[in-house]
């Protein structure tokens, strides 16, 4: 019996770290695991989730586990998949062993989509929006360029170097540095509406939702630690710019 709960409590906690670890919310990760356990007959648990850990207890049993996330990031296909899964055994179509070894999959799984489909994907994305606040053609090839550039060195940074928003300020101050060299060399317009096209693929619009999301459902302490990391996230961006703006 203690080897089943410990199996368990093990599935319910990679389950909630994949999601966690992947952009998923607090209540969204609590509930999952909540119903895991229960659909293998452990219908008394308890988890509590925050950005940077998840405890999950049963009551009854001297079971409690602590496990830290150190690293999130955006991958909403893996939230999904676990979903997916989790639904899978409310149902009853999974085993332990089975629900296991998918679990294990989706955490061996690399991203969605390689880093030269994300970085063509911001960089479009960067040109739409200098397009859509007014800047026009002339500005959708220039920003196409510094957004584009922006986002590669985001991901970069970040794979390598591990502190937090030091690559959104790095990123952001690429991106600066881009608009401000095709000005200079006459590509482009205006420098304001190239800059806000070029960084906004770097806004963290997932920590926000996440963190109104949250506080709707009760969640105050992982709402609020979301709203700080957005609004820590905003200020390295907006410094990185006005840094570059400063050396202009």
């Amino acid at each position: 019996m203690t080897e089943r709960i410990d199996e368990v409590m093990e599935i319910c906690l990679l389950a909630g770290k994949l999601m966690l670890e992947s952009g998923g919310e607090t209540y969204r990760v609590e509930d999952t695991m909540t119903r895991i356990a229960a659909s293998f007959g452990m219908s008394r648990s308890h988890g509590y989730v925050t950005p940077t850990a998840i405890i999950f207890s049963i009551e009854g049993t001297d079971s409690t586990r602590l496990i830290r996330i150190s690293d999130r990031s955006t991958d909403l296909a893996k939230v999904a998949v676990v979903n997916d899964i989790s639904r899978r055994i409310s149902r009853g179509e999974l085993t332990l062993e089975e629900a296991r070894k998918e679990l294990e999959e989706v955490r061996r799984a690399p991203m969605s989509y390689p880093l030269w489909q994300q970085t063509a994907a911001a960089a479009l994305a960067s040109a739409c929006f200098a397009s859509l606040i007014g800047g026009g053609m002339v500005h959708f090839f220039p920003s196409l360029f510094s957004g584009g550039g922006a986002f590669w060195c985001f991901e970069m940074v970040h794979r390598f170097v591990k502190i937090r928003f030091f690559a959104e300020f790095f990123a952001a101050f690429v991106a600066g540095g881009l608009v401000l060299l095709m000005v200079q060399a006459g590509f482009g317009g205006d420098i304001g509406k190239m800059i806000i096209g070029s960084v906004l693929p770097l806004v963290p619009g997932l920590a926000i939702t996440n963190a109104v999301r949250d506080l709707m459902a009760g969640h105050l302490i992982a709402g609020l630690s979301r709203g700080a990391e957005a609004f820590l996230t905003a200020f390295a961006i907006g410094t990185g710019i006005a840094f570059v703006l400063s050396i202009r």
